[in-house]
């Protein structure tokens, strides 16, 4: 498998059943409605699982643009490929979340109110604050980068070992960090299903919300940024 195909492969299973467990919990009529935030981040941290394992051996599973940038400002990346990867991990984001909708389709036909549906897709903060919303996002990712630096050592990329302690820091994250803005703490995790809700029939659905996108978008990668250098320079 190339890295373009397992970074796409790996991101679609995140999406499909990080999405999905979102779309369960909130949309009307499903077998899972009113789970509770416990469900929704424990749903995450097993996406974060399945996706990283089954695809860590052919690209190591970034799965994130925050992942990917860290990465090549660490130097255990070309930057040639960077595009690559970004290309791959919208790519398979924007395939998970039309899989969403089509096991779902039914639920979101039930579901009259125009924000849940949107919330299925992408991260809606819950007090829109854009400077202290863009924070949030900087720390969650500041604090997942480093994590899985220290997790996956000296190495380049997230092997198939690292695929457990890895979901266990999503999970924290969205425990900890998730309140304010639902902790997308990757770009395509939240660009790529925004795409397809702004694309899909969805009936009864509201504009997209692009005036927030780039909060999910730059804060993630501000992050990782911050945390590549903190642990190149100083944690190491």
């Amino acid at each position: 498998m190339s890295p373009f195909l397992a970074e796409l492969v790996g991101t679609a299973f995140l999406i499909v059943l990080g999405d999905g467990v979102v779309a369960s919990v909130i949309l009307n009529k499903s077998k899972g409605n009113q789970g509770g935030w416990i469900v929704i981040t424990m749903g995450w941290a097993m996406a974060v699982f399945i996706g990283v394992y089954a695809t860590a051996k052919y690209s190591g599973a970034h799965l994130n643009p925050a992942v990917t940038f860290a990465q090549a400002l660490q130097g255990k990346l070309p930057w040639e490929d960077v595009p690559v990867y970004i290309a791959a991990q919208i790519a398979g984001a924007m395939l998970g979340a039309l899989l969403v909708w089509l096991a779902y389709k039914k639920q979101f036909d039930e579901t009259p109110d125009a924000d849940t549906k949107l919330g299925v897709f992408c991260t809606i903060p819950a007090i829109r604050n854009p400077k202290y919303n863009f924070l949030t996002e900087f720390i969650a990712t500041l604090v997942f980068i480093l994590a899985i630096s220290y997790i996956t050592g000296p190495t380049a990329g997230i092997g198939s070992l690292d695929a457990l302690p890895v979901a266990f820091v999503v999970l924290a994250i969205g425990l900890s960090l998730g309140g304010p803005t639902g902790y997308a703490i990757n770009p395509a995790r939240d660009l790529g299903p925004r795409l397809m809700h702004f694309l899909l029939p969805i009936p009864g659905k509201r504009n997209s919300d692009w005036g927030y996108a780039w909060i999910p978008i730059l804060g993630p990668l501000a992050g990782a940024a911050a945390a590549a250098f903190l642990y190149q320079y100083f944690l190491h």
